[in-house]
């Protein structure tokens, strides 16, 4: 069966860094483009970040900065994501994806809120 599970959510306050893991299993994750989304309570599941079976990151829309960077650890069948400079306005479900030859999985999530 292939899922994806994150975790590495929590509370910070902003100005802070935090990295989210996600583990994939059931298929090979850097064979896949792997991509990072995220859902702010009342608005829509938006991408944030990805990279592809090439180590190329993608990034996407309104996070063409820094802040926001994807990397994976093949030994661990893993990708993350690393977020830096942490706002009250990035406190949202985010949610780690595989694109497996059109077949999307998605992960439950993992709940990030930035308050002080």
């Amino acid at each position: 069966q292939m899922q994806v599970v994150e975790s590495g959510g929590g509370l910070v306050q902003p100005g802070e860094s935090l990295r989210l893991s996600c583990v994939a299993s059931g298929f090979t994750a850097s064979d896949n483009l792997m991509q990072w989304f995220r859902q702010v309570e009342g608005k829509e599941r938006e991408p944030v970040v990805g990279i592809d079976s090439m180590n190329s990151m993608l990034h996407y829309k309104g996070f063409t900065g820094a802040r926001f960077t994807v990397s994976r650890d093949n030994a661990k069948n893993s990708v993350y994501l690393q977020m830096n400079s942490l706002r009250p306005e990035d406190t949202a479900t985010y949610y780690c994806s595989a694109n497996i030859r059109g077949i999307r999985i998605w992960g439950k999530g993992t709940l990030v809120t930035v308050s002080s």
